[in-house]
């Protein structure tokens, strides 16, 4: 689920960036090192929208960066239990499988897929039902719901931006939030399979 929140930030800079272009390097910066980051509590940030205040600099002692209170707007992305997604399965395999939505992996386990569906290797691992006319496999569209969440444990200094991966929407990513779904109640299932294209 998406919200929109305010959050706030104490933003370093180096002297250099001081001068008439100051708010600006300091938005930039903070694009920079928020946007695509996960955080337990609040989930992925997934775009700043607007930056409400800028504080007083402090000067650290020994160093000349300047530290800056910064209160901003961004849309965040939260995965909750009983939430309802659609997501794009990214692999099969005989023990269920994993899909995609957004930045957030959830795996399906085969005692959550419907009974009717059996596995099939070969070339192109997938669930069928037996009939054929229903298929799971890599790049089909399922809708699900979320039965369980966990936050990566590392994930627990939220100041500390050079430690978190980004989230990279064109490529692969370290996902620091983990689902448990399944497709095993009414309405869910398979709601667009890229052999039928």
């Amino acid at each position: 689920m998406f919200f929109h929140i305010v959050l706030e930030r104490n933003m370093q800079l180096h002297p250099r960036h001081f001068g008439r272009n100051l708010r600006e390097h300091i938005i930039s910066k903070l694009m920079k090192d928020v946007e695509g980051t996960c955080s337990g509590r609040h989930g992925f940030v997934v775009a700043i929208t607007s930056v409400e205040n800028i504080g007083k600099g402090l000067i650290r002692d020994g160093t000349g960066f300047v530290t800056f209170p910064v209160k901003y707007q961004c849309v965040v992305f939260r995965p909750f239990k009983g939430e309802i997604l659609e997501a794009v399965v990214s692999m099969v395999n005989k023990m269920g499988f994993f899909a995609e939505a957004g930045p957030v992996q959830i795996f399906v386990s085969n005692h959550l897929i419907p009974d009717d569906m059996e596995f099939q290797s070969g070339d192109m691992p997938n669930y069928t039902t037996s009939d054929g006319s229903v298929k799971i496999q890599k790049d089909s569209e399922v809708r699900l719901k979320i039965i369980g969440t966990r936050v990566d444990a590392t994930e627990i200094d939220k100041n500390i931006s050079q430690s978190r991966p980004k989230w990279d929407p064109a490529g692969s990513h370290p996902s620091r939030f983990f689902c448990i779904g399944t497709i095993k109640d009414d309405f869910l299932g398979v709601i667009n399979d890229p052999t039928t294209i």
